[in-house]
């Protein structure tokens, strides 16, 4: 065993039993020796990272306000510079009217972008009146000083001072400037206040803000996500170590081993537990399939062996044992279980199992055989005949003395057999009379005499066991007996006794065989039974086959007739005949259909073939066969499916008949207008479904009967429903085929609910047993 032998590998890191871990990865295993660090350094990081991206973002919030100052002040002094130009050619200014038309010519002759956000462009005289604004407001200011407030150095510098940012005479802030008209003498001012002018600015800081915020945000939550998955793998890490050492622990304290052999790679693993017990040390992780079948006892089943018949399919568990070779060469015995198991991650086939030490009860087991062949050559060498009988009256151990008593074939295997079946084998003793021995004996025991038809005596002494079981030795004491005889005068009233108790037998045997007649003609009776209902069952069988056959041919003709292919009929009431006689035909083939499932249910022909179905796709397709008739009358359908996964192992078409046949019962007998619900509920391990209606209801009376073959609540006489009573019954045979049951519970004028109870599992024989006799 080239793999097990030398110096041990911590192989067992990459692995958790058998299965192998992502850490096995040297750049993991790396990044794992660094986790501490990582675990502090990434909330620095972003800490780090957050600030410089706030500050950053003032950055760029200063600078775009100053930025829009200086765009501002740049734009209102061009515009202030051209509308001097423009002006200054003009003549003095008389009116308010003249100034308004200049003004007016002005701004026409500027581009609309020039006067936005708020701008105000002022004319005004030599003495500081205005004389024209645009835009024109209803209370335009008389004197510029109105404007721009008192004491201000634009009124007195005018084109020295350029432009500049003022606290005007409202309290707000503005930029404003004024230029003198050299011909006219006049001024010209252009105001802007400054929360215009920075409103553009505003809502760029407002979105740099958001963009900021939602950064943040998403940034701290990947950073309290990232602590989170931290903290819970190093959790899971901890609890699969924890995991593994107790199931190592166990292991090796059970004297046990796990492996896990894969098949398709021919690889086989083995826990640190079957090393130690075999004494070997790992070198890695995995042992080949070679070495391991060399270590087995060539006389035991080899791997091989094992192998072929899983790849033939012919099991998928295993239990066998054999022996193994240790580290010291000697040979361990080794029970070992395991089945067959298919891994989803690579595909393979895996023969998981647990091989448990056993070399102790094998060695037991041959020191049990070796006493058991004393005790045997022992109880065969004494001259009384000796049996041993267990608590359940069958046969442990005799010896040929009592074989020979009872006339036994002595090559016969009686161990473990009944009473009844020993005494079957032979003959027993006939006895003429016995009686106890009347002085003190045990509690559990007895000892009593018997007389033989041959005439000898036998002292038979009984003892019950520990178990519940009982040793009975027969000693012959016919010297004894005939001395005795010799001095009893009481013979004579023996054997009278021994009469009486022949007669009793005999009566008892005529009793016996009178009740065995008995029972012959029950059973008679009983086959009688079954074969006439077997023979109803064919009857009715053939006669709806033969039945079918001119139906579809009527039915057939009729729809031919109806349509009209080869010409009219020349009357509509031949049309509505035909149409009669059509319905007719289709009714009474549903009831012959009816009447032929019953009898294959009956007669036992009904195959089921289940496959795992949906239980609401299977509601749906029912729901719509019978979507016409709900329509026709108006009823209002409500599914509440609760799971929606619910997946049941059935007979596709035995559950669309049962569904069906239900929602057919509940619209014929709900009126127009009301209202069906199907309901499915889980129960333990199986499936409830609902079929709820406020329809007619049924009687109390007549719910015990509902449910059988050809059952209505109507009579022929009073019947308003049409129907041949087979669709409930049909229904709850099936359901019982499938290991289920079917309940009915109304209330006259109230409505009906039936459930339909299924397994979640594959119903063996057994369970539909149950529930047959629950039904």
């Amino acid at each position: 065993m080239a793999g097990a032998v030398t110096a041990c590998v911590p192989a067992r890191t990459g692995t958790i039993l058998g299965v192998a871990r992502s850490d096995v990865n040297p750049a993991y295993r790396r990044l794992e020796q660094y986790e501490s660090l990582l675990r502090l350094a990434v909330p620095a990081v972003l800490i780090i990272f957050l600030i410089t991206l706030a500050g950053s973002a003032w950055i760029q919030i200063r600078d775009g306000r100053r930025d829009a100052m200086l765009d501002a002040i740049q734009d209102i002094d061009i515009i202030a510079s051209l509308s001097s130009a423009k002006l200054g050619t003009s003549r003095a200014l008389t009116n308010k009217r003249q100034a308004a038309a200049q003004l007016a010519a002005l701004v026409k002759g500027m581009p609309a972008s020039a006067l936005s956000q708020s701008r105000s462009l002022l004319l005004m005289d030599q003495s500081g009146a205005v004389l024209a604004m645009y835009p024109q407001t209803d209370s335009a200011p008389e004197t510029l000083a109105e404007v721009l407030g008192d004491a201000q150095p634009l009124a007195l510098f005018a084109d020295r001072a350029g432009v500049m940012t003022i606290r005007m005479s409202d309290g707000n802030e503005g930029i404003a400037t004024v230029r003198s008209l050299p011909s006219s003498s006049g001024q010209i001012a252009i105001v802007q206040p400054l929360p215009h002018v920075l409103s553009g600015w505003w809502m760029r800081t407002i979105g740099h803000v958001s963009l900021l915020g939602a950064t943040i945000m998403v940034l701290l939550g990947i950073g309290v996500a990232y602590m989170m998955q931290a903290n819970r793998a190093r959790a899971a890490d901890e609890v699969c170590e924890k995991v593994r050492d107790r199931i190592d622990s166990a292991l090796n304290r059970g004297r046990c081993g796990l492996w896990d052999w894969d098949i398709g790679r021919g690889r086989i693993y083995w826990s640190d537990s079957m090393y130690e017990l075999l004494g070997y040390e790992r070198q890695d992780e995995f042992l080949s399939f070679g070495e391991v079948n060399a270590m087995i006892h060539p006389e035991d089943q080899d791997l091989y062996a094992l192998a072929e018949q899983l790849a033939s399919a012919t099991t998928s568990l295993a239990d066998f044992e054999f022996r193994i070779r240790s580290v010291t060469g000697d040979w361990v015995w080794l029970r070992a279980r395991a089945e067959l198991m298919n891994d989803p991650d690579d595909a393979a086939s895996h023969l998981v199992g647990i091989a448990v030490d056993v070399t102790e009860q094998r060695g037991l087991e041959e020191k049990t055989a070796r006493a058991d062949a004393r005790l045997h050559d022992a109880i065969e060498a004494i001259s009384e005949a000796f049996v041993l009988w267990d608590a359940n009256n069958n046969l442990v151990l005799c010896n040929s003395k009592f074989q020979k008593l009872h006339e036994l074939p002595p090559d016969a295997n009686l161990q473990g057999k009944s009473y009844a079946e020993v005494m079957a084998l032979g003959r027993p003793p006939e006895v003429q009379h016995q009686f106890l021995r009347r002085e003190q004996q045990d509690v559990g025991a007895r000892t009593f005499e018997a007389r033989l038809q041959d005439g000898r005596w036998l002292q038979i002494n009984e003892r019950r066991t520990k178990d519940g079981g009982y040793v009975s030795v027969g000693t012959d004491i016919t010297a004894l007996k005939r001395h005795e005889h010799r001095l009893v005068e009481s013979e004579k009233e023996l054997i009278a006794t021994v009469l009486d108790l022949k007669q009793s037998r005999q009566k008892l045997e005529a009793q016996t065989h009178q009740l065995a007649d008995l029972a012959e003609r029950y059973l008679d009776q009983k086959a009688q039974a079954e074969s006439a209902n077997r023979a109803k069952s064919e009857f009715l069988a053939n006669m709806s086959h033969e039945l079918r056959t001119p139906l579809n041919a009527i039915i057939g003709f009729a729809e031919v007739m109806q349509s009209g292919i080869f010409g009219s009929l020349g009357s509509e009431k031949y049309e509505e005949y035909c149409a009669d006689i059509r319905s007719s035909g289709e009714y009474l083939l549903s009831v012959i259909n009816d009447i032929l499932d019953m009898s294959r249910i009956e007669a036992g022909r009904t195959t089921l073939k289940k496959q795992p179905l949906e239980v609401h796709a299977s509601i749906q397709r029912a729901l719509r066969l019978v979507s016409e008739q709900t329509k026709a009358k108006n009823l209002a359908v409500t599914v509440d499916v609760n799971p929606e996964d619910i997946v049941i192992p059935a007979d596709e078409r035995a559950l669309h008949q049962i569904l069906v046949n239900l929602l057919q019962n509940a619209t014929k007998f709900t009126s127009e207008g009301g209202c069906i619900t199907v309901r499915t509920r889980l129960a333990g391990g199986a499936v409830n479904i609902y079929v709820e209606d406020n329809g007619i209801g049924i009687p109390d009376h007549a719910l015990h009967k509902i449910g059988q073959p050809f059952e209505q609540v109507e009579t022929e006489f009073s019947k308003s429903y049409k129907g041949s009573g087979l669709g409930l019954a049909i229904a709850r045979s099936l359901a019982e085929l499938h290991g289920g049951s079917l309940r009915i519970k109304s209330q006259e004028g109230v409505g009906t609910i039936v459930l339909v109870h299924l397994p979640l599992t594959e119903a063996t024989n057994a369970d539909i047993a149950l529930a047959d006799a629950a039904a």
